[in-house]
């Protein structure tokens, strides 16, 4: 009997990332991280930044960080729409914490609530980033 997996798909805004069988997939969702296995259950969520963990057999076979966006799970396929998606290992640590320094800047300088809030959500994904590292 051929072993059972689920198609998993990680599309960008720009084009398709990518596409391939796996044996379980772990999403950074809004409520919580949650695991994607053939015959799941069907759901949609929305997707915090983080990282999605890609398993093969029980090892975690890549790692990829999303800034946002969307998940549709069905019985036989995880699609997830992310705003921002990069493997962590090619994240830059020096970069991301530079930004999360500038950030910071920008929100003590914020003069309206639109630019708070954009000073404050990117200190949140430069956080999420530098947690994904370690």
């Amino acid at each position: 009997m051929a072993k059972e997996q689920v198609e998993f798909e990680l599309v960008s805004p720009e084009k398709l990332l990518l596409s391939q069988s796996v044996d379980m997939v772990v999403v950074p969702g809004e409520d919580g991280d949650f695991g994607v296995l053939p015959r799941h259950a069907p759901m949609i969520s929305t997707v915090r930044p983080g990282v999605i963990a890609i398993y093969s057999g029980k090892e975690i076979s890549e790692r990829i960080f999303v800034a946002g966006g969307f998940a549709e799970v069905t019985t036989e396929r995880c699609t997830v729409l992310a705003e921002v998606a990069q493997p962590v290992g090619e994240i830059d640590k020096a970069a991301v914490q530079q930004q999360l320094q500038d950030a910071k800047e920008d929100l003590s300088d914020a003069k309206d609530d639109a630019a708070r809030d954009a000073a404050r959500k990117q200190i949140g994904l430069s956080e999420a980033m530098l947690t994904a590292i370690g």
